[in-house]
């Protein structure tokens, strides 16, 4: 009569002295025998030792032993107020007794301890918090059995845990690890928050908490999405049940409670059976085989219907016609999940072990006033790699003794239920993914890009084809820039090339005058197209600014042109010439070209007529120049409607025409008039 808290898991498990944490009462006493797999030993550790040790051990104590039964050996006997025990007791087998004995005192709260296999060598006892560990990140390993009464527990995931929490308790709670099996747990230590929040979840009630300096939270999985109740994503035709209820209210309207209701946080009535019993369920059908980690319930969610289930079991099938009842590992009973405590908390449960079905049922064992409620499943996607379900042995038969309200509709249903608990043969629930879906699996993976890439790559020529085609249309001038089909790409990339420093100046072209007059006049202007150099087009204008564009027309020798050279001021004629190059034939050269006039028909004119030359040969003899206006004569290479004239050249035929040749500046007629009025 003097066991306490006991779980005896497979791997590990919690025993605790009677009344723990309160003051054991007098002369009791209470055994453990403890087995785990052969070949494996056991190691045991205290998380609380509080024994009398008044009379050094005689009356009250805890005896530990190698074995179980007369053949035991004694490894060790323990007594003493707050003993500390910071090592572990191991054992040289796979069984170990444990005994405890209380005498006549009048203090001491007894033990906890917990035990587990030697390869779990990061152990530790339900009573241990986040607090008693200064790493920000660490592994330990709980062992079976931390829900304990005597343990607080304040928060919920994924906001964290207050740092005073248990450790285990809180990894209970979350869902991290199972109650009867223990585990393995990676805790993550942060900074605390003003407020924590309570729920209820996997039969551990989390409290309230204030603030806390500090608080931890678990590395999981991250299997834990929701799988489309709540979001519709499962549709109506997938949720079925036993039963609907349907009534109608004092108005005479009709309350259909369908089973397309049962979709947590739905406004609007729940699902609920029509008959209240043990046979009802809610069916969801998820379409294909999922991995199902929990589920979360609440009740009716009306306050005027104070409907709601506060127990139940699980039953999963792949074809929808053989189930099997959940139960956790090394369990042969079904396993029975806490439901609601009122119709609006929601609650959860976490399987642990994963289920992996596509079919789920919902059976309700307990209710208040009416089954109703909503329901959500967390989980995520079926991976390849799984672990076989474990096959239970069938219950016992149904014992007709133990029911109330039996019938013979009852008897049926049982009978059903309980060939539905039976697993599924080998064969079934523990294959494989084939080969051919892994296949598919890797072609996707691999498909999937390359179209990416191919489809923006497409868009991205289309683009830039698109700008480049409204690019030139913009740029492709009258005057000043040449269409792309009219010399040559090259000779119309040229135009937008920058210009050479000053420093790097092209030479300009040279035309001697010795070399023209050695020419008939009508072999000047082809001579001067064929060596013509490569210059952007003349600009030739009446501002300033225009002045400093490169022109084909050669500057004088020795000189470069300057805005002093260039002054309109001191210019004897001033006119307002065309601000631009008349365009070029479609097949004539690059370049404007001046027109060079037969000059053995003008008349000499006398000096002292000044005269702007557009070619002026080297030499320092002055050139005789004429002020008559001759007969203009329009390009015949001209393009433009105006057709502008310009001066004939001036000058005398002979040797002193051959050492140089002015020519007049282009000038149009009405430019021509308005500088004699002058």
């Amino acid at each position: 009569d003097g066991c306490g808290h006991t779980i005896l898991g497979p791997e590990s498990g919690t025993l605790a002295s009677i009344n723990y944490p309160q003051t054991s009462p007098n002369s009791t006493v209470c055994e453990w025998e403890i087995r785990v797999k052969p070949g494996q030993r056991i190691q045991l550790k205290f998380g609380d030792f509080d024994i009398d040790d008044s009379d050094s051990c005689h009356s009250s104590y805890l005896r530990v032993h190698n074995g179980i039964g007369p053949t035991r050996t004694e490894i060790g006997k323990y007594c003493g107020f707050g003993f500390q025990m910071d090592g572990l007791i191991t054992s040289k087998s796979n069984e170990v007794t444990v005994q405890f004995m209380s005498g006549m005192h009048t203090s001491g709260r007894g033990f906890l301890a917990a035990y587990s296999t030697t390869d779990k060598s990061d152990l530790i006892t339900c009573l241990e918090n986040a607090s008693h560990f200064s790493e920000p990140e660490f592994n330990k390993y709980c062992p079976a059995g931390c829900v304990i009464p005597f343990a607080d527990i304040s928060g919920t995931i994924p906001h964290g845990y207050r740092d005073s929490s248990s450790l285990c308790m809180a990894g209970i709670h979350a869902g991290v690890v199972s109650n009867t099996l223990g585990g393995q747990i990676n805790v993550v230590i942060s900074k605390g928050i003003p407020y924590y929040e309570g729920s209820l979840a996997n039969n551990v009630t989390s409290k309230v908490g204030p603030l806390s300096p500090s608080l931890f939270t678990f590395k999981t999985s991250g299997c834990y999405g929701t799988l489309g109740m709540e979001s519709g994503v499962i549709p109506d035709s997938q949720i079925t049940a036993s039963s609907i209820l349907e009534w109608s209210d004092q108005t005479g309207q009709v309350n259909i409670w369908k089973p397309e209701n049962a979709r947590l946080k739905r406004a609007g009535p729940p699902w609920a059976a029509f008959i209240s019993d043990e046979h009802q369920w809610l069916q969801i059908d998820l379409n294909k085989e999922k991995r199902i980690t929990g589920i979360i319930t609440t009740g009716s969610t009306l306050a005027e219907y104070y409907y709601y289930v506060s127990a139940y079991r699980i039953l999963y099938s792949d074809d929808a016609q053989k189930w099997t009842v959940y139960r956790e590992p090394g369990m042969d009973k079904d396993k029975i999940f806490q439901g609601n405590t009122e119709l609006y908390q929601e609650v959860r449960n976490n399987f642990i072990p994963p289920i992996i079905a596509r079919f789920f049922r919902i059976n309700p064992l307990k209710w208040h006033q009416k089954i109703a409620m909503k329901v959500e499943l967390l989980g995520c996607q079926f991976s390849i790699a799984r672990a076989p379900k474990i096959t239970m042995p069938p219950p016992p038969p149904w014992n007709r003794n133990d029911d109330k309200n039996d019938d013979s509709s009852d008897d049926s249903v049982k009978t059903s239920l309980q060939t539905d608990k039976t697993t599924f043969t080998p064969e079934i629930k523990n294959t494989t993914v084939t080969p051919s879906v892994t296949k598919d699996v890797a072609l996707a993976a691999v498909l999937v890009p390359v179209l990416v890439m191919v489809f923006t790559t497409l868009i991205l020529i289309l683009v830039c084809a698109w700008h480049w085609r409204n690019r030139k249309k913009k740029t492709e001038g009258t005057y000043d820039l040449p269409y792309w089909d009219r010399a040559g790409w090259w000779k119309g990339m040229k135009q937008f090339l920058p210009t050479k420093s000053a420093e790097h100046e092209e030479t300009p072209v040279r035309y001697s005058s010795n070399e023209i007059s050695h020419l008939r006049p009508r072999e000047v202007p082809a001579m001067l197209q064929t060596e013509s150099a490569e210059y952007a087009q003349p600009l030739v204008g009446g501002i300033v600014s225009t002045l400093h564009q490169r022109s084909t027309f050669k500057p004088e020798e020795g000189k470069e042109a300057s805005y002093a050279d260039l002054d309109p001021y001191n210019s004897p004629i001033q006119e307002v010439y065309h601000a631009y190059a008349e365009p070029l034939p479609v097949t004539g050269p690059e370049y404007a070209t001046p027109i060079i006039m037969d000059m053995s028909s003008h008349p000499s004119t006398p000096l002292g007529v000044p005269s702007i030359s557009t070619f002026k040969a080297a030499g320092s003899q002055a050139p005789p120049v004429v002020g008559t206006y001759n007969k203009l004569l329009s390009r015949t290479d001209s393009t433009s409607s105006a057709q502008p004239q310009y001066d004939t050249p001036k000058g005398q035929p002979g040797p002193a025409a051959a050492d140089e040749l002015l020519y007049q500046v282009p000038q149009s007629l009405a430019h021509s008039t308005g500088s004699k009025d002058e």
